[in-house]
């Protein structure tokens, strides 16, 4: 895998990550009754993002090394989900 691969997968992952933790534990304005005006009731009342990001790539780097690891050292490679026999060479 070349590093531009690696940082290209790294960075798919992350944002998948990203978007499938933004929802976990959000409490929203007109959760908690204190709407701020000019703002909607489904506006994030307590979001801390630094808290967010540090969760997110911890569980990245987890997971971007387990299907790296799974790439370089050969048990898993691009002719493995040929299905149609495109790669045979012939």
């Amino acid at each position: 895998m070349a590093i531009t691969s690696a940082i290209v997968l790294f960075a798919v992952i992350w944002f998948l990550v990203m978007f499938i933790t933004l929802p976990i534990r959000l409490r929203t304005q007109g959760d908690d009754n204190e709407i701020v005006p000019g703002t909607q009731a489904g506006a994030p009342s307590n979001f801390n993002v630094k808290r967010t990001m540090w969760i997110v790539t911890g569980v990245t780097i987890v997971i971007w090394a387990l299907i790296a690891g799974t790439i370089i050292f050969g048990g898993f490679s691009v002719h493995d989900i040929d299905m149609f026999g495109r790669m045979d060479g012939s």
